[in-house]
This record gives structure tokens, C-alpha cells and sequence, in this order.
């Protein structure tokens, strides 16, 4: 009988945390609810319509890739370090390494070699 599952490496690693943050972006915004207005709604003509900038469509998430995220949000709790854990959500979110050392307080060497250890460890626990 073969092994379904599913044999991770690191670049699989990173790549489910950089969609987990993807997804974190679609989901909705908080929103106060007992905001209200008692001005009345504007009823646009069709020609106001067509001259009004048009903004880009914000595509809501999936449900699969919900579950994905939640699944990779969950494999955060393999770091022990509370230090790994920062680096690895600030390296999905792109963040450039000059910014994540200041940070965190590290030289870039250091934490490009906690970043790999940590992804390391995550692979490890996966597999």
C-alpha cells in the first residue's frame, strides 16, 4: 500500500505560511456595530457611475484555503522560542531582513540561521 500523505520540504513550508498570511488579508475587517448614519442614501445615476474610479476587487477567502491557513497557523506551536515564531510570520509577511533585526535584535546572519532552523524544525515535525 502506498503513503498518501503528503512529504513536505522546507519551500513547501514557507510558501503554506506566505498563503496563510495571503488568506489572514482576505478575511474581513472588524467593524464597529452600532455605527450608524442618518444621512440618506446617495442614488447614483448611471453616468456618475462610469465616472467614478474604479477600485480594484478585494476577492474574499476560500474555505479551503481557510482550512489551510488554519491548519499552518497551528504548525507555529511546533517552535518552542517565542523569538522563531515572530521570525517566521515576519519573514511570510515579507518583511526584510533589516527591519525583522531590528526587531528582534539580531545580526542578519543570526537570523537567517534561526529563520532556516526553524522552518527546519516545522519540516521535521511534519514529516
Amino acid at each position: 500500500m502506498q503513503n498518501k500523505e503528503k512529504i513536505w520540504t522546507e519551500e513547501m513550508v514557507i510558501h503554506a505560511f506566505e498563503e496563510a498570511i495571503r488568506t489572514l488579508k482576505k478575511l474581513p475587517s472588524e467593524k464597529l456595530r452600532d455605527y450608524f448614519t442618518s444621512w440618506p442614501e446617495v442614488i447614483y445615476t448611471p453616468i456618475e457611475i462610469i465616472r467614478m474610479d474604479q477600485k480594484p476587487k478585494k476577492w474574499p477567502a476560500t474555505r479551503e484555503s481557510i482550512s489551510r491557513m488554519e491548519k499552518t497557523c497551528s504548525w507555529i506551536h511546533f517552535l518552542k522560542e517565542i523569538e522563531e515564531r515572530k521570525l517566521i510570520w515576519l519573514r511570510a509577511k515579507r518583511t526584510p531582513w533589516k527591519l525583522v533585526c531590528g526587531e528582534l535584535g539580531f545580526s542578519r546572519a543570526t537570523a537567517n540561521r534561526k529563520w532556516k532552523n526553524a522552518i527546519r524544525q516545522i519540516t521535521l515535525k511534519l514529516d
